[in-house]
């Protein structure tokens, strides 16, 4: 078993298909399979079923691809280990969530531009659920995310606390109690959403229902279509501060479901470039950066 024999397991496990992996690496499908005969002889096992339209992977051959991507992770992290010279440069890709990307991340993002203009700052936006799957992945250098998040594998760091309000339209009366929704449609943003689980969550101790729950893949298509009438959401203050003029209405919520931290979470057992800890080391500052939202704007009273 050689690195090469593994190269060519990944891309047939991936690829589905003996012939389309032969493809991708410009080589004959009949090295392809010999290859993967040799490396099934040797490990005594049988990694792959046939079939009319390809390939599936049998337990052993999904054992063997998980140790595979770890193996050339880590080759990869070793590579530029001995290549890091301490000096911020290089790709860095940082997920995010939604409204976290809008308000948040603006200022941060500027000042480290500019401070580090050798690195090739990527940003990602996804559901939390997403950011934490991405992050164990590989795919990103760290996340942010609605905390708190316990996994072995990741160190969190908390940055700020998002206060979540109720939005309507401007002519919806007074929310005194969650009951007082019941019959609105729920605007809310794709399922790993943290905020759409709190809200949820809430609904589902005091015992509600949904009439109806509407999907948004972006801010704007919730607020608009909020403004306009069509439903209910739930949202952190500091974006709904940036629509103050979009027809909006804010209602309170109690602590116990309005109060959602956020946190930075990356690997604990993944070297650290000098981009991703500059950037950590950055996050320290987060009173002069990241606070630097108008959260004015006042909402209605608290909901019992």
């Amino acid at each position: 078993m050689d690195l090469h024999s593994l190269k060519i397991f990944q891309s047939v496990a991936k690829m589905g298909s003996i012939s389309q992996a032969a493809r991708e690496l410009q080589y004959a499908q009949s090295n392809i399979t010999m290859k993967i005969q040799q490396l099934e002889s040797d490990l005594q096992t049988t990694l792959f079923y046939r079939h009319n339209r390809g390939t599936a992977l049998t337990d052993k051959g999904s054992m063997l691809l998980t140790y595979t991507e770890k193996i050339f992770d880590l080759i990869e992290e070793t590579k530029n280990m001995m290549n890091d010279d301490q000096t911020p440069r290089g790709p860095l890709n940082i997920g995010s969530m939604e409204t976290t990307a809008a308000v948040r991340l603006p200022v941060l993002f500027s000042k480290y531009h500019k401070d580090f203009p050798e690195v090739d700052l990527t940003l990602k936006t996804g559901s939390t659920e997403q950011n934490i799957q991405a992050v164990l992945q590989n795919e990103l250098d760290g996340a942010f995310v609605a905390g708190p998040i316990n996994h072995p594998d990741l160190i969190q760091k908390e940055v700020f606390e998002e206060e979540l309000i109720l939005i309507t339209d401007t002519v919806h009366p007074p929310i005194s109690s969650i009951k007082d929704i019941q019959t609105r449609t729920l605007l809310v943003f794709h399922a790993g959403c943290a905020y759409r689980e709190k809200f949820e969550l809430w609904l589902k101790q005091e015992k509600m229902i949904p009439n109806k729950i509407m999907e948004f893949g972006t801010i704007d298509g919730i607020i608009g279509c909020v403004a306009a009438g069509l439903g209910i959401s739930m949202l952190p203050q500091s974006v709904i501060a940036k629509h103050e003029q979009d027809g909006l209405r804010q209602h309170s919520i109690p602590d116990l479901y309005g109060k959602v931290k956020t946190v930075f979470i990356y690997r604990k057992d993944k070297y650290a470039p000098a981009s991703l800890i500059k950037f950590i080391d950055m996050l320290s500052d987060k009173n002069e950066l990241l606070d630097k939202v108008n959260l004015s704007g006042g909402s209605g009273p608290l909901l019992q």
